[in-house]
């Protein structure tokens, strides 16, 4: 069970900043090395933000030495409810520039709300202090950014930065209705088809696919909405993610469903095979564009997915 934030100890919270300060720090040194061969003015940028990240960890850590001695508590982000989950390093290789600062740019405001939240919750006076100064730096990174872009980055770079609404609109709209989308369109492949060349019949088809595709609407909707209020990270209501995570997976469901309204098996699975690819279509065109990643190698990766969910559900139909 993750620990709710108003639960946390003053000691917990300044371990968690500790901790949050220092995997910053690592993910922005990543970068600077990632990117330094190809693109060494933004490795500059990056290599800037990696040593504020540990200005203020040795901040945090001083002010823990002093309150609660040596020993720090393992408390991580995934730990406590409303953290984002950041995907490991590796599962966003080859890493491009874009990407790179977006990825950026939400640390920075997951970290302003972080510190602010953390500032209401301590006592302390001077832990108080440093928390709000914290904020504040944090606060004041995205125009530190703009500086260091202006020192170091091209102009070509700096055309290509997308405006806040845009990456608030990804995180609260995109990221959890192409969850949902993904879900809707996969998971529900299996039982559809294996009804259908199971029973050789459209309406009995139908009315699993209808059955599925709700019921993951349901699921997904609540497991969105439960597993991030929103109070960190900035994604918005939890309600209204769960909602449009809900949404997208019965839609995506439902998509390759309504065609078993038709009556003749044949037509229908001709059918539903082509709304099967044109599902598979859309979710590669809308991770390569939201989320920056190779079209082709995203188009495989789902490709390959979609077809081995749809042969399952085919095989143990046909058995």
């Amino acid at each position: 069970m993750l620990k709710k934030f108003k639960d946390l100890s003053e000691r917990e919270i300044l371990a968690l900043a500790i901790q949050n300060e220092e995997e910053d720090g690592r993910i922005f040194g990543e970068y600077a090395d990632q990117l330094r061969e190809p693109d060494p003015a933004t490795a500059q940028m990056f290599e800037e933000m990696h040593e504020e990240e540990a200005a203020h960890r040795d901040r945090l850590f001083a002010t823990f030495r002093e309150r609660f001695g040596d020993h720090i508590p393992l408390i991580r982000r995934e730990d406590v409810k409303g953290f984002l989950r950041r995907k490991p390093l590796w599962l966003v290789r080859p890493l491009g520039v874009d990407a790179a600062r977006k990825h950026a740019q939400v640390m920075e405001m997951e970290a302003v709300r972080f510190y602010q939240r953390a500032a209401t919750r301590v006592t302390h006076i001077p832990t108080r202090e440093l928390l709000n100064r914290l904020a504040d730096e944090e606060r004041k990174h995205s125009e530190t950014a703009g500086e260091l872009e202006e020192k170091h980055l091209t102009a070509s770079a700096r055309a290509a930065e997308d405006k806040s609404h845009e990456k608030l609109f990804l995180l609260q709209v995109i990221q959890p209705g192409l969850a949902g989308l993904i879900d809707g369109s996969i998971s529900t492949l299996a039982p559809i088809f294996a009804a259908a060349y199971a029973t050789h019949r459209t309406w009995e088809a139908f009315l699993v696919g209808l059955a599925a595709s709700i019921g993951a609407g349901i699921s997904m909707g609540f497991t969105e909405a439960l597993s991030d209020d929103g109070s960190l990270t900035g994604r918005g209501s939890p309600w209204i993610r769960g909602a449009a995570t809900g949404l997208m997976t019965t839609a995506g469901g439902m998509g390759h469903t309504l065609p078993f309204l038709i009556k003749d098996f044949r037509i229908a699975m001709i059918v539903a095979f082509l709304v099967v690819a044109a599902e598979l279509a859309t979710i590669s065109y809308v991770r390569h564009k939201y989320m920056d990643s190779p079209f082709l190698q995203v188009t495989f990766q789902v490709l390959i997915g979609g077809v081995l969910v749809l042969l399952t559900g085919i095989l143990i139909g046909s058995s």
